[in-house]
């Protein structure tokens, strides 16, 4: 590998990191947000449906200024964009939803992100290449250490219907990981800019259908909210709500998966649940243990892993910067480092 190959794969590999973890940053508000919502008497369904709806409007107005042609592109790739917009988008939330109302938010997350599980064992059953060992460590790991910081074990509440919920909320994430590799940066196919925009659309559109149906409580309120000990117009969670942890955040997460590839981007989607932690203590107080610290660290011992175990696997495109693949029994390449 020349010098040039490994400075290019080294920074799309950077760019696709800060990609994915600004989006787990901007997807970890949604938690708090939402519940400030809610808090001050909105259902879920209602703070779901503002949520997408004021993300499908930024991001079509977005999609407009930089990608004029995006409900074009949309409409010639309508199938994958509906697709998108039932499943990693309305699905997820919609199930998601459904858990916390049949079991404690900790276990409810967890079975959700279970998601990069599903993620290796789909690429594996798919491409019949198994994971290595580290990859298949790094995931056990990661796991365990999402288990601590939500520290599902304390007043935790299981009933069948709820775990029902719950993996089929941890089916769409995965989806959205699948999904979302349509997309490449390089306008190569469906460009990321036009999926977020038009799933979006098609995500709101469909929640707002099942609510207006009456299938699940679709109650609004005007009652001020509490975020951060500031009292706020509702107007205002609902604004960022929309902006932050949907319209950014989806962008985001499909430019990273882009780049990074499906498996190890659903790996770094699980640093949402620390930086929703994180969040909430900021935002609505909610104190962090000792407990949830160490996962955290077990969480990046295991993302650490998982990466180490991609270098050797031909499936992922991206290969481990600044460390050119060994070349015993010859000559180094001219250039490579």
């Amino acid at each position: 590998m020349s010098a040039t190959d490994t400075r290019a794969d080294t920074g799309h590999f950077r760019l696709g990191m800060l990609f994915a973890v600004a989006s787990a940053f901007t997807f970890g508000m949604s938690g708090p947000l939402a519940k400030a919502l809610m808090e001050a008497g909105w259902s879920p369904t209602a703070a779901v449906t503002a949520r997408l709806a004021g993300g499908a409007l930024a991001m079509a107005a977005f999609a407009g200024f930089i990608k004029p042609d995006w409900i074009h592109e949309a409409l010639a790739h309508r199938k994958t964009v509906i697709a998108y917009g039932l499943i990693p988008i309305a699905g997820a939330q919609l199930c998601y939803y459904n858990a916390v109302a049949h079991l404690s938010v900790g276990v409810a997350l967890l079975l959700e992100y279970t998601a990069p599980i599903l993620v290796v064992g789909w690429l594996w059953a798919t491409t019949k290449r198994a994971p290595g060992r580290l990859t298949l460590a790094g995931v056990a790991l990661a796991i365990a250490g999402i288990m601590l910081v939500l520290d599902v074990f304390a007043g935790a509440r299981i009933n069948s219907v709820g775990v029902s919920w719950g993996l089929a909320a941890a089916v769409c994430a995965a989806c959205y990981f699948m999904m979302s590799d349509a997309a490449t940066a390089d306008g190569d196919g469906l460009h990321p800019i036009t999926l977020a925009a038009g799933g979006l659309v098609v995500g709101a559109v469909t929640v707002a259908a099942i609510g207006a149906s009456g299938v699940m409580p679709l109650t609004f309120s005007t009652h001020h909210t509490v975020v951060a000990g500031l009292t706020l117009p509702w107007y205002i969670p609902v604004i960022a709500l929309a902006l932050i942890p949907t319209a950014i955040a989806y962008t985001l997460g499909i430019f990273g998966v882009a780049r990074l590839r499906p498996r190890f981007a659903s790996l770094v989607g699980l640093a949402e649940v620390l930086f929703a932690v994180l969040i909430a203590w900021a935002f609505l107080g909610e104190a962090i243990t000792a407990t949830q610290a160490l996962g955290g660290a077990v969480v990046l011992l295991g993302l650490t892993l998982a990466r180490l175990g991609d270098r050797a696997d031909a499936v992922l495109e991206a290969g481990w910067p600044d460390v050119p693949p060994a070349q015993p029994h010859a000559e180094p390449a001219i250039g490579s480092n």
